[in-house]
């Protein structure tokens, strides 16, 4: 069962002055309340990596069939951008303050690259200790942070891949790593494992180190997949097969639960005019969901400064 959804203040919604377009010009029913962003089976059963670039247009893996990047235009028309390489086959999408994208490729154990402007696609780190690649986050200086989950056998690492490709294992032999984040301010990265249904949250040094493993939350059931802040650092986290989206404060409190129509998301990213819309990948759906949220994502208002 959801947990109720809180009323929005008028105080909370004044104080966060940052905001482009007020909550309260929106009906309260609005926030919060997912709808169907994109037709069924549109994706395949693979949909991952939601994205937003500059323009505000909406990327997501595995459109028409594995392999391959759609685009998603504001109205949700959906088309292939690019076909990735022989083999490959995409899951986390991030992009850099120069708008460059980048993808998870977990069956060749790569971070591809692809620069927007001409689509020229290249292999930006390439990792053979890697399991697999899944999902990617970035901090404010570009740094890639990588979850690599051994599905079979339950465990996982995490990675950072410098700017110049080399990529650094941070933790060894941890649960099923999964989803991963950054905090707004860079200080804070957050991983969780799918099959122990545990999100870690460490500190995050300028250098691109962890230390400090700290527990922020455990789930009762279900598990979990991908996962992104807003712009106030709380965290947005896909509960696979639950068919819902989890709220948490930047100090692990569980805010609210958001239902969704599928039953298995796999990831979620904002944007939207004013960031403040949330794109949700369904994998038993094989499209996108989409919902209001009252403060936009972190990633949004980076590239506004």
């Amino acid at each position: 069962m959801s947990l109720p959804l809180p009323r929005i203040t008028a105080f909370a919604l004044l104080s966060a002055g940052f905001i482009a377009l007020s909550a309260s010009h929106l009906p309260l029913d609005d926030l919060f309340t997912s709808r169907v962003f994109t037709p069924e089976n549109g994706f395949t059963s693979g949909v991952e990596g939601p994205a937003v670039d500059k323009a505000g247009m909406l990327y997501a893996v595995n459109f028409g069939k594995q392999g391959t990047i759609g685009q998603v235009t504001p109205d949700g028309q959906a088309s292939v951008f690019v076909e990735l390489p022989e083999g490959s086959i995409g899951n986390g999408i991030r992009f850099s303050k120069r708008g460059d994208m980048f993808i998870a490729d977990y069956p060749k154990h790569n971070i591809l690259k692809v620069v927007m402007g001409t689509k020229k696609l290249s292999v930006f780190a390439n990792e053979p200790r890697m399991n697999q690649p899944n999902d990617i986050a970035i901090d404010s200086q570009d740094r890639l942070y990588a979850s690599d989950p051994n599905w079979k056998e339950n465990t996982g690492n995490i990675w950072r891949i410098d700017t110049d490709g080399k990529a650094t294992l941070l933790e060894a032999n941890m649960g099923t790593t999964n989803g991963i984040e950054v905090s707004p301010d860079s200080k804070t990265l957050y991983v969780n494992e799918s099959a122990q249904r545990k999100v870690w949250a460490y500190d995050l040094s300028k250098a691109g180190q962890v230390s400090n493993k700290r527990l922020l939350i455990e789930f009762p059931d279900f598990g979990m997949d991908g996962m992104r802040c807003d712009a106030k650092g709380n965290l947005y986290i896909v509960r696979y097969g639950k068919g819902t989206v989890a709220k948490l404060s930047p100090a692990g409190k569980l805010l609210q639960e958001i239902k969704l129509i599928g039953q298995k998301p796999t990831n979620i990213a904002f944007g939207g005019k004013d960031g403040r819309t949330a794109y949700i990948t369904l994998q038993d759906k094989g499209n996108l969901e989409t919902f209001r949220v009252d403060t936009p994502g972190q990633e949004w208002m980076m590239r506004q400064k």
